[in-house]
Protein backbone atom coordinates (compact mmCIF):
# COMPACT_ATOMS: atom_id res chain seq x y z
CA UNK A 1 0.00 0.00 0.00
CA UNK A 2 1.55 3.41 -1.23
CA UNK A 3 0.18 6.60 0.52
CA UNK A 4 -0.80 8.71 -2.83
CA UNK A 5 1.51 11.77 -1.29
CA UNK A 6 4.50 12.20 0.62
CA UNK A 7 3.74 12.24 4.60
CA UNK A 8 4.14 15.05 6.34
CA UNK A 9 6.17 15.20 9.70
CA UNK A 10 5.74 16.78 12.87
CA UNK A 11 5.63 16.66 16.57
CA UNK A 12 2.76 15.14 18.80
CA UNK A 13 1.47 17.45 21.11
CA UNK A 14 -1.41 15.19 22.41
CA UNK A 15 -4.02 13.09 21.59
CA UNK A 16 -7.40 13.55 22.99
CA UNK A 17 -11.19 12.99 22.27
CA UNK A 18 -9.95 9.45 20.66
CA UNK A 19 -10.19 10.71 17.48
CA UNK A 20 -8.02 14.34 17.73
CA UNK A 21 -4.32 14.73 17.61
CA UNK A 22 -2.51 18.05 17.90
CA UNK A 23 0.54 18.12 16.37
CA UNK A 24 3.64 20.88 15.48
CA UNK A 25 4.54 20.54 12.17
CA UNK A 26 8.20 20.36 11.50
CA UNK A 27 8.19 22.50 7.84
CA UNK A 28 6.79 25.84 9.68
CA UNK A 29 6.27 25.22 13.35
CA UNK A 30 2.13 25.68 12.91
CA UNK A 31 0.12 23.49 15.25
CA UNK A 32 -2.65 22.04 13.61
CA UNK A 33 -5.68 19.57 14.57
CA UNK A 34 -5.14 15.83 12.51
CA UNK A 35 -8.10 13.18 12.29
CA UNK A 36 -6.57 9.73 14.44
CA UNK A 37 -8.43 6.55 13.37
CA UNK A 38 -7.64 4.72 15.80
CA UNK A 39 -10.62 3.83 18.36
CA UNK A 40 -8.17 1.93 20.86
CA UNK A 41 -6.07 3.25 23.59
CA UNK A 42 -2.45 3.64 21.49
CA UNK A 43 -0.56 2.59 24.54
CA UNK A 44 2.99 3.65 24.39
CA UNK A 45 2.05 5.40 20.79
CA UNK A 46 1.03 9.04 21.71
CA UNK A 47 3.91 10.49 24.02
CA UNK A 48 4.17 14.18 23.58
CA UNK A 49 6.89 14.74 21.31
CA UNK A 50 6.59 11.76 19.74
CA UNK A 51 7.48 12.25 15.80
CA UNK A 52 4.58 11.55 13.81
CA UNK A 53 3.77 11.83 9.95
CA UNK A 54 0.83 12.64 8.70
CA UNK A 55 -0.88 12.63 4.93
CA UNK A 56 -2.78 15.22 3.97
CA UNK A 57 -5.65 16.05 1.71
CA UNK A 58 -7.23 19.05 -1.11
CA UNK A 59 -10.28 17.81 0.26
CA UNK A 60 -12.18 21.09 0.60
CA UNK A 61 -15.04 19.63 2.20
CA UNK A 62 -13.27 17.77 4.86
CA UNK A 63 -13.14 19.05 8.31
CA UNK A 64 -9.16 17.86 9.07
CA UNK A 65 -7.09 18.61 6.69
CA UNK A 66 -4.62 16.11 7.96
CA UNK A 67 -4.44 12.64 9.21
CA UNK A 68 -1.92 10.47 11.40
CA UNK A 69 -0.51 7.53 9.26
CA UNK A 70 3.05 6.92 11.13
CA UNK A 71 4.81 7.45 14.49
CA UNK A 72 8.06 6.70 15.85
CA UNK A 73 7.88 4.24 19.04
CA UNK A 74 10.84 2.29 20.39
CA UNK A 75 13.44 3.58 17.27
CA UNK A 76 10.45 1.70 14.77
CA UNK A 77 7.70 3.35 12.25
CA UNK A 78 4.87 1.90 13.20
CA UNK A 79 1.67 1.94 11.32
CA UNK A 80 -1.47 3.77 13.51
CA UNK A 81 -4.03 4.51 11.34
CA UNK A 82 -6.61 1.37 11.44
CA UNK A 83 -8.75 2.17 8.31
CA UNK A 84 -5.82 0.50 7.06
CA UNK A 85 -5.49 -3.46 7.83
CA UNK A 86 -8.19 -4.74 5.67
CA UNK A 87 -6.24 -3.38 2.49
CA UNK A 88 -3.25 -4.79 4.05
CA UNK A 89 -4.10 -8.04 4.37
CA UNK A 90 -6.08 -8.23 1.06
CA UNK A 91 -2.65 -7.37 -0.76
CA UNK A 92 -1.21 -9.90 1.29
CA UNK A 93 -4.05 -12.54 0.32
CA UNK A 94 -3.33 -11.25 -3.61
CA UNK A 95 0.32 -12.31 -3.09
CA UNK A 96 0.01 -15.45 -1.29
CA UNK A 97 1.55 -14.33 1.61
CA UNK A 98 -0.75 -16.09 3.86
CA UNK A 99 -0.32 -19.23 1.98
CA UNK A 100 -3.23 -21.68 4.18
CA UNK A 101 -5.36 -18.88 2.90
CA UNK A 102 -4.50 -19.20 -0.60
CA UNK A 103 -6.52 -20.79 -4.10
CA UNK A 104 -10.05 -18.74 -3.35
CA UNK A 105 -11.54 -17.78 -6.50
CA UNK A 106 -13.45 -14.46 -5.52
CA UNK A 107 -12.74 -12.13 -1.85
CA UNK A 108 -15.47 -9.29 -1.18
CA UNK A 109 -15.57 -6.79 1.39
CA UNK A 110 -17.73 -6.12 4.21
CA UNK A 111 -20.25 -8.50 3.71
CA UNK A 112 -23.24 -8.93 5.92
CA UNK A 113 -22.76 -12.19 8.30
CA UNK A 114 -23.58 -13.20 12.01
CA UNK A 115 -25.68 -10.58 14.26
CA UNK A 116 -25.94 -7.40 12.33
CA UNK A 117 -22.09 -7.66 11.79
CA UNK A 118 -20.44 -6.79 8.31
CA UNK A 119 -17.38 -9.61 8.07
CA UNK A 120 -13.99 -7.78 6.73
CA UNK A 121 -13.14 -10.51 3.87
CA UNK A 122 -15.66 -13.71 2.66
CA UNK A 123 -13.34 -15.71 0.49
CA UNK A 124 -15.10 -18.34 -2.09
CA UNK A 125 -13.39 -21.30 -3.51
CA UNK A 126 -14.73 -22.84 -7.14
CA UNK A 127 -16.52 -25.49 -5.06
CA UNK A 128 -18.56 -22.48 -3.18
CA UNK A 129 -16.73 -22.83 -0.17
CA UNK A 130 -16.57 -19.85 1.98
CA UNK A 131 -13.98 -18.65 4.40
CA UNK A 132 -15.01 -15.68 6.78
CA UNK A 133 -11.82 -13.96 7.76
CA UNK A 134 -11.51 -11.27 10.40
CA UNK A 135 -8.96 -8.48 10.48
CA UNK A 136 -7.40 -6.97 13.44
CA UNK A 137 -5.35 -4.32 14.09
CA UNK A 138 -1.94 -4.90 16.34
CA UNK A 139 0.62 -2.17 17.13
CA UNK A 140 0.75 -2.59 20.95
CA UNK A 141 4.14 -3.74 21.77
CA UNK A 142 5.44 -3.51 26.20
CA UNK A 143 8.01 -6.73 25.87
CA UNK A 144 10.72 -6.49 23.01
CA UNK A 145 9.64 -8.42 20.01
CA UNK A 146 6.21 -9.22 21.36
CA UNK A 147 3.21 -7.52 20.00
CA UNK A 148 -0.11 -7.92 21.83
CA UNK A 149 -3.52 -7.65 21.26
CA UNK A 150 -5.76 -5.68 22.39
CA UNK A 151 -4.53 -2.49 23.86
CA UNK A 152 -7.88 -1.66 25.24
CA UNK A 153 -10.95 -3.49 26.27
CA UNK A 154 -12.69 -4.54 23.16
CA UNK A 155 -16.13 -5.77 23.50
CA UNK A 156 -16.98 -5.89 19.78
CA UNK A 157 -13.52 -8.20 19.58
CA UNK A 158 -15.13 -10.41 21.38
CA UNK A 159 -18.57 -10.60 19.85
CA UNK A 160 -16.34 -11.05 16.43
CA UNK A 161 -14.97 -14.21 17.66
CA UNK A 162 -18.00 -15.39 18.82
CA UNK A 163 -19.33 -14.95 15.46
CA UNK A 164 -16.81 -16.25 13.55
CA UNK A 165 -17.31 -19.60 16.08
CA UNK A 166 -20.93 -19.52 14.63
CA UNK A 167 -19.44 -19.46 11.35
CA UNK A 168 -17.86 -22.83 11.42
CA UNK A 169 -20.65 -24.67 13.70
CA UNK A 170 -22.55 -23.83 10.24
CA UNK A 171 -20.07 -25.83 8.48
CA UNK A 172 -17.50 -22.89 6.98
CA UNK A 173 -14.59 -21.50 7.60
CA UNK A 174 -13.45 -18.86 9.76
CA UNK A 175 -10.28 -17.09 10.32
CA UNK A 176 -8.90 -14.11 12.73
CA UNK A 177 -5.93 -12.34 10.83
CA UNK A 178 -4.03 -9.74 13.08
CA UNK A 179 -2.48 -7.29 11.52
CA UNK A 180 0.86 -6.04 13.03
CA UNK A 181 1.41 -2.56 12.04
CA UNK A 182 5.06 -2.22 12.88
CA UNK A 183 8.17 -3.81 11.79
CA UNK A 184 9.98 -5.21 15.14
CA UNK A 185 7.94 -7.90 16.51
CA UNK A 186 8.28 -11.45 15.24
CA UNK A 187 5.66 -13.19 17.93
CA UNK A 188 2.31 -12.23 19.14
CA UNK A 189 0.25 -12.33 21.88
CA UNK A 190 -2.87 -11.59 23.77
CA UNK A 191 -2.88 -8.93 26.53
CA UNK A 192 -5.14 -11.07 29.16
CA UNK A 193 -4.36 -8.24 31.93
CA UNK A 194 -5.91 -5.46 29.78
CA UNK A 195 -8.49 -7.66 28.16
CA UNK A 196 -9.54 -10.85 30.03
CA UNK A 197 -12.65 -11.06 28.41
CA UNK A 198 -11.31 -11.14 25.20
CA UNK A 199 -8.92 -13.95 26.01
CA UNK A 200 -11.36 -15.92 27.52
CA UNK A 201 -13.28 -15.72 24.29
CA UNK A 202 -10.28 -15.95 21.51
CA UNK A 203 -9.51 -19.20 23.81
CA UNK A 204 -13.30 -20.60 22.73
CA UNK A 205 -13.17 -19.51 19.50
CA UNK A 206 -10.60 -21.94 18.63
CA UNK A 207 -11.44 -24.54 20.58
CA UNK A 208 -14.53 -24.48 18.69
CA UNK A 209 -12.58 -23.98 15.24
CA UNK A 210 -11.86 -20.71 14.17
CA UNK A 211 -8.30 -20.51 12.89
CA UNK A 212 -5.89 -17.50 13.95
CA UNK A 213 -2.42 -15.68 11.82
CA UNK A 214 -0.65 -12.94 12.65
CA UNK A 215 1.35 -11.05 9.95
CA UNK A 216 3.98 -8.17 10.38
CA UNK A 217 4.28 -5.02 8.27
CA UNK A 218 6.87 -3.28 6.71
CA UNK A 219 6.17 0.52 7.70
CA UNK A 220 8.13 3.38 5.42
CA UNK A 221 7.25 6.86 5.07
CA UNK A 222 6.08 6.27 1.58
CA UNK A 223 3.79 2.89 2.24
CA UNK A 224 3.07 0.03 4.22
CA UNK A 225 2.86 -3.32 3.31
CA UNK A 226 2.18 -6.49 5.32
CA UNK A 227 5.21 -9.28 4.05
CA UNK A 228 5.86 -11.23 6.99
CA UNK A 229 4.76 -14.33 9.44
CA UNK A 230 4.36 -13.77 12.93
CA UNK A 231 4.28 -16.59 15.06
CA UNK A 232 1.01 -16.58 17.96
CA UNK A 233 1.88 -17.89 21.41
CA UNK A 234 -1.12 -18.24 23.56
Amino acid sequence: MKFSAPLVSGRLVKRYKRFLADVILDDCGSAITAHCANPGSMLGLKEVGARVWLSGSDNPKRKLQYSWEVVEADGALVGINTAHPNKLVEEALAAGRIEELSGFQSLRREVKYGRNSRVDILLEGEDGAKTYVEVKNVHLMREAGLAEFPDSVTARGAKHLAELADMVADGHRAVMVFLVQRPDCSSLSLAADLDPAYAAAFAAAREAGVEAFAIGCDVRLDGIDAVRRVRIDV
